[in-house]
C-alpha cells in the first residue's frame, strides 16, 4: 500500500479539483443562476413553486440568496411521475433511472448524455480521490440496473482507465471465487455486503488480510468509524466513503480523500451544498448538525433545486481538496430516526456500541414492537463464531448497559447463533418495524 495515503501531485488532479475556494463560489454562482432559469422555463412544478414563493431566477444575485427558494422533497418527484420533472425533451433522454418504490410510487431519473458524462468525470475523480489509479481492476458489487449504484461506479472506473468485474450483487460465494481468481484491487460495494463478505472468506478457509484488495470504497447507507476499522482490520484495505442519491445523480456527489480519511469532499462544482433545520427548514450556518439539502448545477435533464435528503450531517472546511468542503459521514436519516419513549435513537449508534463488545460480530438488526402501550426496542445481534457460550449473557449485558449510558434508552439485547440474521445484498434494513402489526 506504498503509493495510498499520501498527498497526490497536482498533475493527477483536474481543473475542477484546482480550484480555489473564490473561484468556486464565483463558478457556483453562474451555474446556479443558469440552472434556475432552466427549472424555471422547463418545469412546471419549479414554475408553480417559484411563482407560490414570490421568487423568480432573476432575485438570485448571490449564493445566500438560494435560501429564499423552495425545498424539493421526494413527495414532490413522486407527484410527477414518471416524466414531469425533466426539463429537456424525452428524445435527448440517453437513460433512466429509479428508486425501488417500495414505499409509493419510484422516484425517476433521466439523463442526457452530457449529464452521463459528467456522471462518469465524477465518479472517476472519486475513485482516483480514494487512491485508484489508472490500470487498477474494480470489483463492483453495487446493484446493477434501476438503482444508480452499480452503472455509476461501472462507468466511473471505466473513465478513471480501470479494469471492471461487473459482479453486481448476489451469489456471495462466487463474489469471493472471483475476487481470489481475477485479483482487482479496489472493490465498490455497500459496507454491510462487506461483512457478509468476509465472513464469506473465512467460511471458505481463506484470509481475506491476503487478498489482492488494497481499495474499499462503500456507500449507499450510513456507517461508523467502527465499522471502517473492522474492515480495515479483517481486510487490510484503506476503506473509504462515496456518497450520492439518485434523484441529485447517484454515487459520486461526495467522496471521502484517502489521504485523510476525514470527512467526505462534496464536489461543490457540480452540487450546491446547504444544511437545514429539518424541523423549521431554516438554513444553518457550517459546522451546525442538520438535514443536508442539494442542488444540481449541471444536470440538464433533472434539475434539482434545493433537495432535501433527509441525511444528517453537518458542513466544515476542506482539507485534502481545499476548494471544497467536506460534509461529515452521514450520522443517520431523519427519516430513520427512531423516538423510543422520547429518546432520538439512531441505528448507527447502536452500531457502534456493537463493535466495540467483545464476542459480537456486526451484524444486527433493531426490531420494534409494543408492550402495552409502550414502544420496545430489541437489539438482536450475532455472536461470533470464537464467542463462547458463557459470553453472550455478559456480552447483552454489556450492550444494554452501554446503550443506557450513551444514548439514554433502556432496550433489549438478544444475542444470537452466527449466520442467523439475514444478510443483506444491497442497501440493509437495520430497522424492522413490528409495531403496526400489534
Amino acid at each position: 500500500m506504498s503509493r495510498l495515503g499520501q498527498a497526490p501531485t497536482a498533475d493527477v488532479l483536474d481543473a475542477g479539483e484546482r480550484l480555489s475556494r473564490e473561484e468556486m463560489r464565483a463558478l457556483q454562482l453562474e451555474r446556479l443562476q443558469a440552472t434556475l432559469v432552466l427549472a424555471y422555463d422547463k418545469v412546471p412544478h419549479y414554475r408553480a413553486a417559484f411563482d407560490q414563493a414570490g421568487v423568480k431566477p432573476t432575485d438570485c444575485r448571490s449564493l445566500e440568496d438560494l435560501a429564499r427558494f423552495p425545498l424539493t422533497t421526494k413527495l414532490d418527484l413522486r407527484d410527477n411521475y414518471p416524466f414531469a420533472m425533466f426539463a429537456v425533451p424525452r428524445t435527448d433522454v440517453r437513460r433512466i433511472h429509479a428508486s425501488s418504490g417500495t414505499t409509493g410510487r419510484p422516484t425517476v431519473v433521466g439523463y442526457t448524455q452530457r449529464d452521463l458524462d459528467t456522471w462518469a468525470d465524477l465518479m472517476a475523480r472519486s475513485i482516483r480521490a480514494a487512491g485508484g489509479r489508472p490500470g487498477d481492476t474494480v470489483h463492483v458489487a453495487y446493484g446493477y440496473g434501476l438503482f444508480t449504484g452499480g452503472l455509476g461506479a461501472h462507468y466511473g472506473a471505466e473513465r478513471l482507465g480501470c479494469t471492471v468485474i461487473p459482479m453486481s450483487g448476489g451469489m456471495t460465494p462466487r463474489q469471493v471465487q472471483l475476487i481470489h481468481d481475477f485479483e482487482p484491487t479496489i472493490i465498490m460495494v455497500t459496507p454491510s455486503y462487506m461483512l457478509a463478505l468476509l465472513d464469506e472468506f473465512e467460511r471458505q478457509g481463506l484470509d481475506p488480510r491476503e487478498s489482492s484488495l488494497k481499495i474499499g470504497i462503500f456507500g449507499a447507507e450510513p456507517w461508523t468509524e467502527a465499522m471502517r476499522a473492522e474492515i480495515e482490520d479483517r481486510l487490510d484495505v484503506h476503506a473509504v466513503d462515496i456518497y450520492g442519491l439518485s434523484e441529485v445523480m447517484g454515487p459520486g456527489v461526495a467522496q471521502e480523500c484517502v489521504e485523510t480519511k476525514d470527512g467526505l469532499h462534496i464536489w461543490e462544482d457540480h452540487f450546491y451544498p446547504e444544511v437545514i433545520d429539518p424541523t423549521t427548514g431554516d438554513t444553518l450556518p457550517d459546522g451546525e448538525p442538520g438535514e443536508l439539502v442539494f442542488t444540481s448545477l449541471t444536470k440538464e435533464a433533472l434539475p434539482i433545486i434545493r433537495y432535501r435528503t433527509r441525511d444528517l450531517t453537518r458542513l466544515l472546511p476542506g482539507t485534502a481538496r481545499p476548494g471544497f468542503r467536506r460534509m461529515e459521514k452521514i450520522t443517520g436519516r431523519s427519516d430513520d430516526m427512531i423516538i423510543l419513549r422520547g429518546v432520538n435513537v439512531f441505528p448507527t449508534q447502536l452500531e457502534e456500541i456493537v463493535l466495540r463488545t467483545e464476542g459480537l460480530a456486526p451484524h444486527f438488526q433493531v426490531v420494534l414492537s409494543r408492550d402495552g402501550r409502550m414502544d420496545a426496542l430489541t437489539v438482536r445481534v450475532e455472536a461470533r463464531p470464537d464467542c463462547p457460550p458463557n459470553r453472550r449473557n455478559s456480552a447483552a449485558q454489556d450492550v444494554a448497559e452501554a446503550v443506557k449510558d450513551r444514548v439514554g434508552v433502556t432496550v433489549l439485547v438478544e444475542v444470537v447463533d452466527p449466520d442467523t440474521l439475514e444478510r443483506s445484498l444491497g442497501k440493509l434494513q437495520r430497522v424492522i418495524d413490528r409495531r403496526t402489526n400489534g
